[in-house]
């Protein structure tokens, strides 16, 4: 089997260094109506690392092309922006080229180059005030994709995104929680998580968990960086996860688009957008609504997301634009089940009492200004306004029988954010070589108030303390400061070789004012003492961090890359004092420093083959991480600490051929297609001071970790088929299998899942239909430490789903 895997992905290999040649395109670009040159239009060419750009005559040339297809935009000032594509004969082709002046109105349609039918890309070397260069990226294109978008279906959203490690336990897809390399899924907690290139998360510093998750209806594109995007994004292992939302669209002044879906347990969701632009005016919004009661009992959720997006361009040359996003839900939650009773039943649950409210606000303010055709700025202010609950009865032996006269734990979380980010490109000449300079800072300030105490007896979702002052277990301040100064350049040592060095100094100023308490009581329930103790904390600290990629692109259909790059994740003050009867925090717990590095190869070939293979290598120090450990009265609890140094390494391989497409005579009505996505991964502790963990398999890390499928359709009816699995993981460090009366450690099992979907389109309607777990398995992704269990939280079984879709 494995040999099977490697010889296709060779043959991937092969066929991107046979496409290598010499042709050569020369063009010239002039305006339409005063047929005068145009000096200094930047030519793109789709796959390339380069810009070219025209000379005082309107000239231009692009070297070593393959004989075929290829796609080049345009970019101008006081021109609109032209996409086409040219076919490039052997030896030297000689095109010539129009732009429109935006000086006057025009009535013609508008020219868009068609997206690939791929559903994953890669993004350019540099995007708008963005340097990718030799890093490891990936673009999904929801709109490519037939899945089950109306849930947020990560699992199909993501399929093409190799190692990732996804829990699946919200099935009306409420949260996002990935992560890859050996990096805790939870709430996607160790990405940078973006929309449109800003902070939503609750604190980037202190507590960077993401409640809020976009609906996938509403985004155009989803940018993944792995770890070398640390350093324009942050210092943190996992990368960058960007979403992208919908543009207004240019060519009328309103279309409406509207979706409704119904699916099994209870499951429905109308999303409906608005959108268009008037003379200067763009705009774009949506509104969601969702709710379910879902798969086990005692899982109701009612959500609401609105989103609204205003753009006015100022000149020909500078925007401005304003955001603003609301999402709130009231989700109650089942709780976790041990071994046994999953085993027993895993619909079940004894849980009617535990809730989850959020309350979510995003706020920014863009300014984009093109200095002139080689130089560009960027400026945004962004805030984050923003509230979490939890309430419920959460005993550390999950089997305890719940009765409405026990009170309840609460936890409160309350988020006041804001910071401010300014990015400078320039594309610069040196000599007769070709650069790329980025310089950007950023200052970010958040607040985060948690507490924790006594919460009310009953059932229903009352968010209230009870005698706050003297029941409060713990009440928290948590101000941090981040300031940041980042820069990296794109060396073009020739037309196929780059270098792009970066470098990001970080200043970091976290504090912990507030008090922890500790109630202690007789058997029967009432209080003996109640004690509260001071406490302030206050770290300072600043460092530098460096990374180096290498490019190697003799083609626009093939390149090699390589980058390593140093990697930081802060402690988060406010993990350290909640309070959880199942787990004891450490107190010295120390930031985590280490470094990531991918080298591979990419490329694609006339919109036939798309494909992806790297070695990565992730060396994390002072990781922290869970352990088990018996306590004084022989309990089994969990210890959160430094756990020592882990190395993970691994292979990751992606690959998706448009088979009909290799067929004489290309049938434009028929098409099929079939990716692979596989990663192999080997991890462990290599150094440890706790006993029985060095050597120990690092936790959240699947050995195989494999997602396949294949699509086929016909003009406008598409079909498409996946299979998910992965092999068996652990959930702490001690690589315990039994999870015991708490079931928050032990082993994770392997798991197939596979999915079935469809899709039909007739000029403004649209109809999808959805399987989702198509067998109907009884699986779980994920052990709960805290909230929503603690314990076994299993996945959704068997589900249906249906979308009518209309636009106009």
């Amino acid at each position: 089997m494995k040999l099977k895997v490697y010889s296709f992905f060779i043959f991937f290999v092969l066929i991107g260094f046979a496409s290598l040649a010499q042709n050569t395109l020369v063009g010239e670009v002039r305006e339409k109506n005063s047929d005068a040159p145009i000096e200094g239009c930047s030519v793109y060419l789709k796959g390339s690392r380069n810009i070219f750009t025209t000379d005082s005559a309107g000239r231009f040339s692009i070297p070593n092309l393959k004989s075929g297809t290829h796609q080049l935009q345009f970019f101008s000032l006081n021109h609109r922006s032209f996409k086409t594509e040219v076919t490039v004969d052997a030896g030297t082709t000689t095109l010539a080229f129009t732009l429109e002046s935006i000086e006057k109105t025009l009535n013609e349609v508008t020219v868009t180059a068609q997206q690939g039918s791929f559903g994953m890309t890669r993004l350019r070397e540099v995007e708008g005030t963005a340097i990718f260069a030799a890093k490891k990226s990936e673009v999904i294109l929801p709109e490519n994709l037939v899945a089950n978008l109306a849930t947020n279906n990560a699992r199909q959203v993501y399929s093409r995104v190799a190692g990732l490690n996804i829990w699946e336990n919200d099935g009306g897809g409420l949260q996002l929680s990935i992560g890859g390399r050996g990096l805790d899924p939870n709430r996607t907690s160790n990405f940078n998580v973006r929309q449109n290139g800003y902070d939503i998360s609750a604190d980037a510093l202190g507590y960077p968990e993401s409640y809020y998750t976009p609906p996938t209806e509403a985004l155009k594109r989803i940018k993944i960086v792995r770890g070398a995007a640390s350093l324009q994004y942050g210092t943190q292992f996992g990368g960058l996860l960007n979403f992208e939302m919908r543009q207004p669209v240019t060519d009328r002044t309103f279309e409406v688009t509207s979706r409704q879906t119904v699916g099994s347990f209870g499951f429905f969701n109308s999303f409906n957008s608005v959108s268009g632009t008037a003379k200067k005016l763009s705009y774009y919004a949506f509104f969601q609504y969702k709710k379910a009661d879902g798969w086990r009992p005692n899982s109701h959720f009612d959500s609401k997301t609105a989103y609204a997006d205003i753009h006015y361009q100022l000149t020909d040359d500078a925007k401005i634009g304003l955001e603003v996003t609301h999402m709130d839900y009231l989700a109650q939650q089942p709780g976790g089940l041990s071994d046994e009773l999953f085993a027993a039943n895993p619909r079940q649950s004894n849980r009617e009492r535990n809730w989850f409210k959020v309350d979510w606000n995003l706020f920014n303010a863009h300014y984009d200004w093109k200095v002139n055709h080689r130089s560009d700025f960027n400026l945004i202010a962004f805030g984050v306004v923003a509230s979490r609950y939890s309430l419920g009865f959460r005993p550390n032996r999950v089997a305890t029988v719940d009765n409405e006269t026990f009170e309840r734990d609460l936890i409160a979380g309350d988020f006041r954010n804001y910071g401010f980010e300014a990015r400078f490109l320039n594309r610069y000449k040196l000599g007769k070589k070709d650069g790329v300079f980025l310089v950007g800072t950023r200052y970010y300030h958040g607040f985060n108030h948690s507490r924790q105490g006594v919460g009310p007896t009953g059932k229903g979702p009352d968010f209230t303390f009870v005698e706050p002052d003297q029941l409060t277990s713990s009440d928290y301040r948590f101000p941090n400061r981040n300031v940041s100064l980042f820069a990296e350049n794109v060396f073009f040592l020739s037309s196929k070789w780059s270098v792009t060095p970066g470098l990001r100094y970080e200043h970091i100023r976290t504090t912990a004012d507030g008090y922890y308490g500790n109630i202690v009581r007789d058997l029967a329930g009432n209080i003996i003492t109640i004690t509260q103790t001071p406490e302030k904390r206050v770290n300072p600290r600043g460092f530098l961090i460096a990374g180096i990629g290498v490019s190697y692109k003799p083609s626009a259909q093939f390149e090699a890359y390589g980058n390593i790059s140093q990697n930081y994740r802060s402690i988060t003050f406010s993990d350290m004092r909640i309070a959880n009867p199942s787990a004891v925090i450490d107190p010295n717990l120390q930031d985590e420093r280490g470094f990531s590095a991918d080298a591979g190869v990419r490329g694609e070939k006339n919109g036939v083959l798309n494909y992806d293979l790297n070695l990565f290598a992730l060396n994390y120090g002072n990781r922290i991480g869970e352990v088990q450990f018996y306590d004084e009265n022989d309990r089994v609890l969990r210890k959160r600490t430094n756990i020592g140094r882990a190395l993970i390494v691994g292979l990751e391989s992606y690959g998706e051929v448009e088979l009909l497409r290799l067929l004489p005579g290309k049938p434009d009505r028929w098409g099929w297609s079939v990716f692979g996505n596989l990663a192999l991964i080997r991890s462990s502790y290599v150094k440890s001071q706790i006993p029985g963990v060095q050597g120990n398999e690092v936790e959240f890390v699947p050995a195989v970790n494999l997602k396949s499928g294949m699509r086929w359709g016909y003009r406008n009816l598409k079909a498409s088929f996946q299979f998910t699995y992965l092999s068996d993981q652990y959930s702490d460090a001690t690589n315990a299998v039994d999870g015991g009366f708490s079931a928050v450690v032990g082993r994770i099992p392997s798991y197939h899942i596979m999915d079935f979907s469809l899709s039909w389109t007739y000029r403004w309607l649209k109809l999808e239909g959805s399987i989702n777990n198509l067998t109907n398995e009884f699986y779980y992704t994920r052990r709960a430490t805290g909230y929503p269990g603690p314990g076994i939280l299993p996945s959704d079984g068997r589900a249906f789903f249906l979308t009518v879709g209309v636009k106009w």
